[in-house]
């Protein structure tokens, strides 16, 4: 991945976390990670954890940033999650969201969309 790329990846989750800050949410980890992958955000909002995915973009070339979230990220990220809740058990509601931005010119966000229990 390239600079740029990481770059935006790390804009997309600082915003994501501003969001979910200001929807009630704690965030408990960023990217946390095992040997199967990463969840981009654990967020708790009382007895509700929320593994959040994030997908930033430029531009619209590609179609709309949450496509990018395909069935077999979606697997990986539940085994993921399953292996948190392991290691920090939660007695509440799990969620899995996406939250999709978009960046127009000079990285101004010109959309952000947050889908809650989206798969």
């Amino acid at each position: 991945m390239t600079d740029r790329r990481k770059a935006l990846g790390r804009l997309g989750e600082d915003l994501a976390c501003r969001h979910l800050d200001g929807e009630g949410f704690e965030i408990v980890e960023r990217n946390w990670r095992t040997r199967d992958g990463e969840i981009d955000i654990v967020a708790r909002k009382g007895d509700l954890i929320a593994f959040v995915e994030v997908k930033a973009r430029r531009g619209d070339r590609f179609g709309e940033p949450e496509e990018s979230v395909t069935p077999l990220k979606m697997r990986r990220i539940r085994r993921v999650a399953a292996q948190y809740l392991r290691q920090a058990p939660a007695s509440g509601e799990v969620r899995f969201d996406v939250i999709g931005i978009r960046f127009g010119a000079g990285d101004t966000v010109t959309e952000l969309r947050h889908t809650e229990a989206a798969f």
